[in-house]
């Protein structure tokens, strides 16, 4: 007489349920574009929210395992076919999609990829500027060379951004897979509900993010990480984990931030299991390997344009973008006045990072499991501080929380371990934890209080009914540098084109007055609506500053 089958943990039940429902968010809106412009579209949608009510009522009612990972695969294929069919109704893409894009397009016509500027790609159809403390604009592709690989085979899709949303889409919906089929069967629920549900990594995907690349990358290095090289030898998993460790940090800079952490933690648990000598052997191995491949995919633009490559693929780093994200620059973007030390938020991100790192290697044991998460706290810091940075990567925390928890790290080499280990050492780990975050903390707060050092007046305004064509300001300088200030209007978060100077001084002295008289971009100002604050802000970029102060504008 056989045994019966073993029934499902209600835990899997309901993370089944969760990933079903999470399915729900954002579909209705993709349904109500596709009943009007492609009904075909529409009909396959209401087939996926039958798929949905069908798979909800299964994962509640099945009687064993077997039958609810088939229920696992099904709400599997339904986020897949949701994510199509979103893919298909809106790809109109983004600044990344389009300069992705082009790029793979100057690459198939013979040209080089970085240093090129391409002006006419921007400022129409929705595709966002990305504006600079110098006053003016990053038309430039700024990103390791992988996304326009693979995005050239797909140019015959059209025009515009459309075929780097193919390549994005079609990497989220590979590394969706990939994540699910990895991940042990009760958690795989967990990989459809974190990459395909709540309609947020899908939507990067549409918007042709290259991180959307990197992030399937890193899927196959982050599942089971700690056990890369187990007995020494890193076997064909370990090299292909390697291969795309590489690939990765060859299709965005994310993967640079992740990539140390990751190897200081294989480093710690194997010199627990094998020495410091093999430890060392596995990283340099794994590193090696990684390197190579990076180097592989970049070697053709290192040859045929090395400095235009290299500045390009540090170009986020050093193109000195103006403020913007979800971080602390909101002290001085939006509860101050401005500051005169810019520049330290930069500082305090790195300091964070480096911090973290160190903190990363002295407590790995209990650090270790949260070593895909760390990394991204640097970039609440940071002058550009997106949410993007950390929501295109959370799939990646799911991954390490099933496959890499605490004991995995329990016998991971530890350096100091007698100091800091012990009921009798907590002081002793606060003081390092205070010692290795405090200059974050420190130039954080040095950038978030600083002063505006330019203050102004509003003179006089050239309007008509509805537009303004013209803004005369008196600008006092009150710090010690010379500065050249760069003048915009800004509703809410988003910042409008840089204006014209038509006079006024180009670098204001330190401690002298002056009037400039400016004109928006294109002629008119679009006048704001009652109610509706406008700010005026002032940035400038030797030293990086701004200023802002709230104008009183006619309304229309």
């Amino acid at each position: 007489m056989s045994a019966a089958p073993e029934p499902p943990t209600q835990w899997h039940r309901v993370l089944t349920l969760l990933a079903d429902v999470s399915l729900f968010i954002g579909t209705r809106e993709v349904w109500t574009q596709a009943a009007t412009h492609r009904p075909a579209v529409a009909a396959v949608i209401s087939v996926c929210y039958a798929s949905i009510l069908v798979c909800g009522v299964l994962a509640l009612v099945v009687r064993d395992r077997r039958s609810l990972a088939r229920v696992d695969a099904c709400v599997l294929v339904t986020g897949l076919a949701l994510a199509l069919c979103a893919f298909v109704l809106f790809h109109r893409g983004s600044d990344e999609s389009v300069l992705t894009a082009q790029a793979a397009r100057d690459l198939a016509a013979g040209h080089g990829v970085y240093g090129r500027p391409w002006p006419w790609l921007f400022g129409g159809n929705g595709i966002a500027l990305t504006p600079t403390v110098t006053g003016g604009y990053d038309y430039t592709y700024g990103y390791p060379p992988l996304a326009p690989l693979l995005t050239a085979p797909l140019l015959w899709l059209g025009h515009g951004g459309l075929p780097a949303i193919a390549m994005s889409t079609g990497a989220l919906l590979v590394g969706t897979v990939a994540l699910w089929w990895l991940l042990p069967p009760p958690w795989r629920s967990a990989a459809t509900m974190t990459c395909l549900g709540f309609s947020m990594i899908p939507m990067y995907g549409r918007l042709g993010y290259p991180a959307i690349l990197a992030l399937a990358l890193l899927v196959p290095v982050v599942v089971r990480w700690p056990r890369i090289g187990r007995g020494g030898r890193l076997g064909p998993a370990g090299v292909a984990q390697a291969a795309c460790l590489g690939a990765a940090c060859a299709a965005q800079q994310l993967p640079w931030f992740l990539a140390p952490f990751l190897l200081a933690g294989i480093y710690a648990v194997r010199r627990g299991e094998l020495g410091a000598r093999e430890a060392g052997r596995v990283v340099l191995r794994l590193a090696g390997i990684a390197a190579t491949v990076w180097l592989l995919i970049n070697l053709y633009f290192v040859v045929s344009q090395p400095v235009a490559w290299l500045k390009g693929i540090a170009l986020p780093l050093v193109q000195g973008a103006v403020l913007h994200g979800q971080g602390l620059v909101g002290v001085s973007l939006y509860l101050t006045d401005g500051s005169d030390r810019l520049d330290w938020y930069g500082y305090a991100s790195l300091l964070l990072l480096a911090g973290l790192l160190a903190l990363f290697v002295l407590f790995v044991r209990r650090l270790g499991p949260a070593a895909t998460v760390l990394p991204w706290l640097a970039f609440w810091l940071a002058t550009r501080s997106q949410d993007g940075y950390y929501l295109m990567m959370t799939p990646l925390w799911l991954a390490a929380a099933v496959t890499a928890p605490a004991s995995e790290f329990a016998g991971a080499w530890q350096p100091f371990r007698r100091r800091l280990t012990g009921p009798h050492r907590r002081p002793a780990r606060i003081a390092a934890a205070v010692v290795l975050l405090s200059p974050a903390l420190v130039s954080g707060t040095l950038a978030a209080t600083g002063s505006p050092p330019l203050r102004m007046e509003l003179t006089s305004m050239h309007h008509g009914v509805r537009t303004l064509s013209g803004l005369t300001l008196r600008v006092t300088n009150t710090d010690d540098d010379a500065l050249t200030p760069h003048f915009t209007l800004t509703r809410g978060q988003g910042m409008y084109p840089y204006f014209s100077v038509l006079r006024g001084p180009v670098t204001l002295p330190a401690h002298t007055t002056a009037t400039y008289e400016l004109r928006p971009p294109g002629g008119t100002y679009a006048l704001p609506k009652p109610g509706q604050r406008i700010r005026l802000r002032v940035f400038t970029s030797s030293p990086q500053t701004l200023s802002s102060t709230y104008v009183t504008l006619p309304t229309a």
